[in-house]
């Protein structure tokens, strides 16, 4: 069976297999909003197909909205062939698959070869709003040397309609929107970074500046938003195993799918100058920028993406392959219970609207431990050392603020730190070479461990400089008086082969 929209209509196939289908008129969507788009979607990618772009149809399913989303992608990779139509599979974390067609795009454009198309969607008054999964490297204006990136050093020299850059074509677009008819619009990024409508902004705002006039930098000041929003949802890449299990359904080979967890979480700024879809009937949370930050700190600073980090660092020591394997393991599993529950939530701020312990709940007792979620601790450890000083020195810095709390009670969290500094030796638990994963300090952070050997005692005073860095620590961990203790954790990490489980171990069993 090929998934068209003429098979859709061949309803009893698709339900005595499982599927969830649309339950409007696809057709009468579809010319509605080509004519009068309301939702504009650049980076058409797996997150976008499995979340928004599935509440977007909830909502049409329900009857409570009537135009759908305008898919917009880089170039075109391929003809389509599926009517813009894409299967959703939700893994669940108890082994059972919920699967979908996802049939709310209505239409697909693309940002180099469709400039006529995307300038007569800007223009039309009834675009409420743009959003964008297009990663926090589709927003960057300079290099690491803090130089303009040569694609956007070209356009801002230029003009407009020359403009080449992914945000300088968008720039150019919102100026066609200003001349036509000055209608408001949401510029709405729901990238996974922390205050990426502003990263949005800035970008935009540093092209306008080069290219309009008063007129349409006041416009963009007063009428164009850019809310922030948290955005938390794995799709991992299209699974073999369910591209099988479609196969085994009957539909053919190449037929376009999404594979997803269950859990999902999107809160936004409800900021939207033009009106918007009622998407918080779809489970989308809109509450104000204060509150959207307060989820996106109880997320990245507590409920989730420290024990990534801690799983991260000791699945890579002790040779785990994947992150929900980790789960089955007692003393990884207790390692992260404490480092969330214990360490972090007494310090995190209640967002109000996602409580933090709810939170923690979900990634520990679903979202990670989920078997068909096959993301690797060696991926999560990429680029650590940009992680710590959020995922944890946060937390640190609050328990130093406290006037109930001790910093030195905290016992798991330097032993995650000591963790990694015993990860920079690239020596397994067995004592197996193997190779860290990609990170812009590392050979800086491996130089103070260079000298040290398993099974010999190291020198920690050695370690000093490293450990005095707040910008991998988040906090000076000396002044903290934390350093004294990474290092005894250290030296019995080092001890030789097997002082690595025999640590942990020890330690989150006390």
């Amino acid at each position: 069976m090929k998934l068209t929209n003429e098979t859709l209509h061949d309803r009893s196939f698709w339900e005595a297999k499982g599927y969830r289908l649309p339950q409007y008129d696809r057709a009468a969507m579809v010319e509605k909003t080509v004519q009068n788009p309301t939702w504009l979607h650049f980076g058409a990618g797996n997150i976008f197909k499995a979340f928004q772009a599935d509440a977007c149809q909830r909502l049409l399913d329900a009857g409570l909205h009537d135009t759908g989303i305008i898919a917009a992608e880089r170039r075109e990779k391929k003809p389509e062939a599926n009517d813009n139509l894409t299967v959703k599979v939700t893994l669940k974390a108890d082994g059972n698959v919920e699967k979908a067609v996802v049939a709310s795009i209505a239409e697909k454009v693309y940002l180099y070869g469709n400039e006529a198309r995307l300038k007569e969607i800007f223009e039309n008054p009834s675009l409420q709003m743009v959003s964008f999964t297009i990663t926090e490297k589709g927003y960057a204006l300079y290099d690491g040397k803090g130089e303009l990136l040569p694609d956007i050093a070209a356009d801002l020299a230029g003009k407009p309609e020359d403009a080449k850059s992914y945000m300088g074509k968008i720039t150019a677009l919102l100026c066609a929107r200003y001349l036509k008819n000055r209608a408001p619009l949401a510029m709405v990024s729901m990238d996974n970074c922390s205050h990426n409508g502003d990263k949005l902004k800035a970008a935009i705002t540093c092209f306008a500046k080069a290219w309009g006039g008063e007129g349409f930098n006041n416009w963009l000041a007063e009428k164009v938003s850019f809310p922030w929003s948290m955005i938390d949802k794995i799709t991992p890449g299209p699974d073999a195993s369910v591209a099988a299990m479609l196969k085994e359904d009957g539909l053919e080979d190449g037929t376009p799918f999404v594979n997803a967890e269950e859990c999902e979480y999107l809160v936004i700024e409800d900021n939207f100058p033009n009106g918007r879809p009622p998407l918080e009937k779809a489970g989308i949370y809109f509450t104000d920028r204060e509150t959207v930050d307060k989820v996106e700190r109880m997320k990245v600073c507590t409920c989730l993406n420290p024990l990534h980090t801690s799983l991260a660092v000791y699945g890579c020591l002790l040779g785990f392959d994947k992150i929900w394997k980790e789960m089955q393991d007692p003393d990884l599993r207790k390692l992260v219970e404490t480092v969330g529950y214990k360490e972090g939530l007494p310090v995190v701020t209640d967002p109000g609207i996602i409580h933090p312990k709810d939170f923690i709940d979900a990634v520990v007792n679903v979202r990670i431990p989920n078997p068909f979620m096959p993301d690797m601790p060696q991926r999560i450890a990429t680029d650590t050392s940009q992680k710590l000083p959020i995922r944890f020195g946060e937390t640190i810095k609050a328990y130093m603020a406290s006037d109930t709390l001790d910093v030195h009670d905290l016992k798991l969290i330097p032993l995650v730190h000591a963790g990694w500094l015993r990860y920079l030796m690239a020596v397994d638990d067995a004592g197996n070479a193997f190779e860290p994963s990609p990170d812009p300090l590392l050979e800086t952070a491996q130089a103070y461990v260079k000298d040290f050997k398993l099974g010999e005692k190291p020198d920690t005073a050695k370690l000093e400089g490293l450990l005095r860095n707040a910008a991998i620590f988040g906090v000076d961990l000396v002044e903290a008086g934390l350093a004294e203790k990474v290092c005894a954790y250290f030296t019995e990490l080092t001890a030789g082969p097997g002082a690595v489980r025999a640590t942990l171990h020890k330690y989150v069993s006390e």
